[in-house]
């Protein structure tokens, strides 16, 4: 990247600037092999750690990404920033002006966390998560892209039963820039009786609809052809504008099947009948509950990736489960969703279909071989931590199990 002045941490990219932003270095958990072919396509990937749980997981998730786009002849390179909490320490704000410049600069952002108790009293203009907030912003990313899928090996490890759970295989697509999360007016004022009261404003514009929802009827169409849009249009105006105007796109994509409900009914069938749906179009708030409800489906958040996306520019590619403050430091983590984000990041940022495969086949065949970290551990099986993990999954990839058709090549 142009003007990347820095050193180097086991591969990784670090500016100068910000050398002491995290604490932790990524570890190359293994040698990886060469590609038989000299390096097609480079690829510079923007790596933004932050906090907690993040400095423990990203780097795993960094390895998959060497090894897989190494035996798909990808050369990438993987530059440190801060974002969050390390940022503020560094800089005094959650977002520095240089993180932002080097994101957009990228070929596709990768994220760990944000936040961490030390912060939580801050004013919201310095909260971690108004770093995030903000890059999104910037780098205009407006769809979010949560997949929720169960492993057939992980059949014990759901919170439902057995049957309910199997085959499940759903994305929810949930709009990123507008709703309640970031609409105006909002803040704080006082009423006439002298109350302190809090307000934000639930609205969404044609315009933003219209965007997500072409998104997710052109996703549906290329998955199973059903799409079931998530809104309250009993109650709330935005919601009411929402449900008119996906009814209206509808009219455009016949071979897709459309049906509606309403968020708490949507909720309830989540988890009585999960494999009804197949892809989910909702708002930032009814997205953000639905996807970390969705979790117990599969068994633990620590299984769910993401990916947020604009129509061009590097897209963010981060596990949903946050910076996990009582599990920090303690090699307890799992780190398959931030590896499978780092799929998600070939797949849907630099289009890179096989390089994709290889990684959720290395996490397929590490759990085949009986691999689980603490929260997904059944008896029968074999506990182990974040570190351990990351180094059965490197192994699988090291053993070049095919992209197409998951044999060892």
């Amino acid at each position: 990247m142009a003007g990347a002045l820095g050193f180097h941490v086991s591969g990784i990219q670090i500016p100068a600037a910000f050398k002491s932003g995290t604490k932790q270095t990524f570890r190359r958990a293994s040698v990886i092999r060469c590609a038989a072919n000299s390096p097609k396509k480079r690829y510079t990937i923007a790596v933004l750690p932050g906090d907690g749980i993040g400095n423990e997981v990203i780097p795993v998730a960094v390895d998959a990404l060497r090894s897989a786009g190494s035996l798909e002849g990808l050369e990438l390179s993987f530059e440190e920033l801060p974002i969050g909490g390390v940022a503020l320490d560094l800089v005094g704000v959650p977002l520095p002006e240089e993180t932002l410049t080097r994101a957009k600069q990228s070929d596709a952002v990768f994220l760990g966390a944000v936040g961490w108790p030390k912060w939580d009293d801050n004013p919201k203009p310095l909260k971690p998560i108004t770093g995030l907030f903000q890059l999104r912003a910037a780098l205009e990313v407006f769809s979010n892209f949560r997949p929720i899928t169960v492993f057939p090996q992980l059949l014990d490890s759901t919170y439902l039963r057995k049957d309910t759970a199997q085959g499940v295989d759903l994305l929810i697509i949930r709009e990123l820039t507008g709703g309640i999360y970031n609409a105006h007016p909002r803040g704080f004022t006082t009423n006439e009786q002298g109350d302190e009261v809090g307000f934000c404003t639930e609205s969404y514009s044609a315009t933003e609809v219209d965007h997500i929802a072409r998104v997710a009827f052109e996703t549906a169409k290329q998955r199973r052809g059903k799409l079931c849009s998530v809104d309250k249009a009993t109650v709330l105006e935005g919601s009411m504008l929402w449900r008119k105007r996906v009814t209206a796109m509808a009219l455009e994509y016949p071979e897709v099947e459309v049906t509606h409900l309403l968020i708490d009914t949507a909720a309830m069938d989540l988890v009585r009948h999960p494999r009804q749906f197949d892809t989910i179009l909702t708002g930032v708030m009814f997205g953000d509950i639905l996807s970390d409800l969705a979790a117990m489906i599969p068994g633990s958040v620590g299984l769910l990736p993401s990916a947020a996306l604009g129509d061009s520019g590097p897209g963010i590619f981060e596990p949903v489960h946050g910076s996990a403050p009582k599990h920090f430091g303690k090699d307890t983590v799992n780190p398959i969703a931030a590896v499978l984000s780092a799929a998600m990041l070939f797949r849907y940022g630099l289009k890179q279909e096989n390089a994709a495969k290889r990684i959720e086949n290395a996490v397929s065949d590490v759990l085949d071989r009986g691999f689980r970290t603490r929260d997904i551990h059944t008896p029968g099986t074999t506990l182990v931590g974040c570190r351990r993990m990351g180094e059965e999954i490197l192994r699988s990839l090291d053993t070049r199990v095919s992209a197409s058709n998951g044999s060892v090549v």
